[in-house]
């Protein structure tokens, strides 16, 4: 099954009444392992993720903190060798990216000494003037089809293939205004799987991502919401709620942003003069 999942022993209990019938068996689970990321050998952040698109990742989360603008300002990403298991193995879990010649390297405002989790995110009072500083790609809203947007969530299900083995994971997919995938990823992390999303993007050379719509398994967080901002994306549209300051940042950006999105019916927070109903 290789490393994004694995089985493990489960007892289940089922109970009747007063009596409970227990049964041992195998279980699909999703691996969770860290990531460090490091800058010219030096260590930026390590978040917990589910291995797999870890290039992705990476060029993802330095766009999204400014510290890169495009594929060019990365001249190599490398797993260090000397990251390895108890059998000398190599864990695969150490990443070290060199930036091209023209890119300054990050400044400790960006470093994370602590383990990042899919919590974790920007805080303060301060935050969304911060992000609105440092975008690269201003949002240019565009029309959409609020019956389209509707049916994105279900069309995000039927690409979840890890979710459905395991039930862990979430997932973020960017698909046309017309409803069309573009990428799909999952991981234990939301935030990972936006990362890996916008990074894929990145290395395709193909940012801003303008024509496009980014949708959330879950819930609609700032962290998100500052990642579509940094990637000119227009519209959000998630499974669950969004918190408020994810609608403050989508209101001051001009993202369409939809949350509690099912079959029939949304709640629409921001940006609705851009949908056609």
């Amino acid at each position: 099954m290789g490393r994004i999942t694995r089985r493990m022993r489960v007892t289940r209990l089922r109970f009747h009444g007063e009596d409970v019938e227990t049964d041992t068996r195998a279980d699909v689970l999703a691996v969770e392992e860290p990531l460090e990321i490091r800058v010219g050998g030096r260590s930026l952040t390590t978040t917990m993720r589910t291995p797999g698109h870890d290039i992705e990742l990476v060029h993802g989360f330095l766009f999204a903190e400014g510290i890169i603008r495009s594929r060019e300002d990365i001249r190599e990403v490398r797993y260090c060798p000397g990251a390895t298991g108890p059998g000398g193995e190599n864990t695969y879990n150490v990443l070290d990216v060199t930036l091209a010649e023209h890119v300054p390297p990050p400044g400790r405002e960006h470093e994370r000494h602590v383990t990042t989790t899919s919590a974790c995110g920007v805080c303060g009072s301060t935050s969304i003037e911060q992000v609105m500083g440092r975008r690269v790609h201003p949002v240019q809203p565009i029309r959409l089809s609020a019956q389209t947007l509707g049916r994105l969530p279900e069309a995000l299900r039927e690409s979840q293939d890890v979710f459905s083995r395991t039930g862990g994971v979430h997932a973020v997919g960017l698909f046309t205004p017309e409803g069309e995938t573009i990428e799909v990823r999952e991981d234990v992390g939301r935030h990972n799987a936006c990362d890996k999303v916008i990074g894929a993007r990145v290395i395709d050379g193909a940012m801003p991502v303008r024509e496009s719509v980014l949708v959330l398994s879950g819930r609609a967080s700032f962290e998100l919401l500052h990642k579509a901002v940094m990637a000119g994306i227009p519209a959000v549209v998630a499974v669950s709620a969004p918190s408020t300051l994810a609608v403050d940042i989508a209101r001051e950006a001009g993202i369409i942003l939809a949350g509690f999105t099912r079959p029939g019916r949304m709640n629409v927070y921001a940006g609705e003069a851009w949908l056609d109903t």
